[in-house]
């Protein structure tokens, strides 16, 4: 239980008992750094029922919290603040409990609640994936992992935009200059090798546009006539008329991309516990649409197109099927909602994180499903996020349109390794352990810099900034911990025991209280659906662990009770700062 939850049971009495006055609400803040306190009651909403002054008020509370509540040793009254000081009782006490606690602030999960499905990543087959999807995949894996930890069992999900004009266009170019050329015989990741024969659709296209526009065609003729357009048009309507050959080119070229996209998310350190395809979903949604009909959510226009009119909603008309009868997307996206309840029963609340350009397209199909009745609709969430940019010039791909994920990642290694060998701490390292380093901090400072800022907020990635020692980074925390594996390793003693201290000094206090917040940290990252709480967190304990280790003496402490309570202490840190970076996809190294 937090401090806000032991106390306000016990303020209720005490203004019961001072006042005769039942209230409904106790309101608490953060004690400001010039008072004395660990907890701060907020006294002015009280006078709207208590006739008094609030500093008379704040002082009959106090005296009453003193006389009756074992965890309260004293307190101030500020003008409407009551500033509570907790005993050191208490906080040993917490740390007692939690210090060999291994899933410390994690919540296990109820067999009997509903599930969540946590959908990231989707890409599509025709390239490799890029710096926008790394921003997605950290979220989503995060955001999966935050919920598992706040007691909701999670599914992990992607839909793959494994059909459409786009792969097309890639087998197309590969029938036409690949000279038969696999991942295999060129050395290429299969997602690379796809996505160059995307790159040479469109240099072959454009050079016919220009051909066909110094013929007189007009730009727009030009697009909708050239040659291989046209071919790849046709290859589509083959896929989906179930063309013998074109399937098979399709299945091979997807598998290489499939097996591309497995390394890229190993790297990154994703995994998914189901995948849904379009090849599999497109037609989904349009049984639904004839249900919509019948109940009079859906209308149909003169033509044979069918529409939803959200306008009393502030929205607009929406079109949910064509005149020719063919599904949209937002009737995929409906009935792929409803397979996948279908497919997992116990699921009742999706997550889907994706780019918030697409804002309207899950208001508006979150109200569809709302006005369908589907229970579970109460429970969608649009992880809606902003753009990455990078410095200028800095990590463009050959093509000087997009970030490859993979380039990035190795990067960021490179620049982890350089500022390492420049800070010259490694002499002692084998040439594996330097390489495992170099990718634990170079990934880490990746994950951190993302996933510190809100998500609803465009990022600047500056990959030299994210990989410095010192500030709100990923390979400061990182440092941190490895300082504490440090001082563990040289305790020559044995701490394991209860520690038999009274009493706490101010820097261990504040660490305490620190550590108490995680628990709330963790279930407030879960519902606002931002690991950004959890990194920021984790940055301020390390920064009191530091103002702790800078202040207090731990190994040449002369106090032989404080010197294991201060390497406990610092231990259970360092659990904690891998168990939030966990929960963040980081991991932490032994030494640094």
């Amino acid at each position: 239980m937090t401090l806000s939850q032991i106390l306000t049971p016990s303020i209720e009495k005490a203004i019961k008992a001072l006042f005769d006055i039942a209230i409904d609400k106790v309101e608490f803040q953060s004690t400001r750094k010039e008072f004395e306190g660990d907890i701060t009651m907020v006294i002015f909403p009280l006078l709207k029922v208590v006739k008094s002054n609030p500093v008379e008020l704040g002082n009959k509370i106090g005296n009453y919290l003193v006389e009756n509540v074992a965890e309260v040793g004293r307190f101030n009254v500020v003008s409407g603040f009551l500033n509570i000081v907790i005993s050191d009782e208490y906080y040993l006490n917490f740390f007692n409990e939690i210090r060999d606690d291994l899933k410390f602030g994690f919540v296990t999960p109820n067999p009997d609640d509903k599930a969540v499905m946590v959908e990231y990543s989707s890409p599509n087959t025709n390239k490799p994936l890029h710096l926008g999807h790394v921003r997605n995949n950290l979220l989503g894996y995060s955001v999966a992992e935050i919920i598992k930890a706040s007691g909701k069992k999670v599914y992990k999900t992607q839909i793959i935009n494994d059909r459409g004009i786009h792969i097309c266009k890639s087998m197309l170019a590969w029938q036409k200059f690949g000279n038969g050329e696999t991942p295999e015989s060129t050395g290429l990741k299969g997602d690379k090798l796809v996505g160059n024969y995307y790159v040479a659709f469109d240099k072959a296209y454009k050079v016919e546009i220009a051909e066909l526009m110094s013929e007189g065609k007009t730009e727009e003729e030009a697009k909708k006539q050239s040659p291989i357009i046209l071919k790849a048009q046709e290859m589509l309507l083959k896929w989906e008329a179930g063309d013998e050959e074109v399937i098979s080119l399709w299945k091979k070229m997807n598998q290489w991309v499939y097996d591309g996209f497995a390394i890229s998310y190993k790297n990154l350190g994703v995994d998914f516990d189901c995948y849904y395809y379009e090849s599999n979903t497109y037609l989904l949604g349009k049984d639904v649409v004839q249900i919509g009909l019948e109940k009079g959510i859906f209308e149909k226009d003169p033509d044979g197109s069918v529409w939803i009119d959200l306008t009393d909603e502030g929205l607009d008309r929406k079109i949910v099927l064509r005149s020719d009868g063919t599904a949209v997307y937002m009737t995929q996206d409906i009935g792929t909602a409803i397979q996948r309840v279908k497919d997992y029963p116990d699921v009742g609340g999706m997550v889907y994180t994706v780019g918030n350009e697409q804002d309207y397209h899950f208001k508006v199909l979150f109200l569809i499903l709302k006005k369908l009745g589907f229970d579970w609709s109460r429970n969608l969430f649009h992880l809606s996020y902003g753009m990455v940019d990078l410095p200028s010039g800095k990590m463009k791909s050959r093509e000087g349109t997009v970030v490859d994920a993979d380039d990035l990642m190795q990067e960021m290694t490179e620049t982890a390794q350089k500022i390492a060998e420049d800070l010259g701490k490694l002499d002692t390292y084998s040439a594996e352990e330097k390489a495992k380093l170099y990718n634990t901090i170079g990934l880490g400072a990746l994950k951190y810099y993302i996933l510190k800022v809100d998500p609803k907020k465009r990022i600047l990635f500056n990959p030299e900034e994210s990989v410095d020692f010192a500030g709100n980074t990923g390979p400061f925390i990182q440092y941190t911990y490895a300082r504490i594996q440090s001082i563990i390793r040289k305790a020559n003693f044995d701490f394991s025991g209860k520690s038999e201290i009274l009493t706490l000094h101010e820097k261990e206090k504040e660490l305490l209280k620190q550590l108490e917040l995680f628990p709330e940290v963790i279930q407030n990252a879960a519902q606002n659906h931002s690991p950004a709480l959890l990194a920021n967190y984790t940055y301020d304990l390390v920064r009191e662990y530091n103002s702790f280790y800078q202040t207090v003496p731990i190994l040449g402490s002369e106090v032989e009770n404080d010197k294991i309570f201060r390497v406990q202490l610092s231990k259970k840190v360092a659990d904690t700062i891998a168990s939030s970076f966990k929960l963040l996809g980081i991991n932490v190294p032994e030494r640094m």
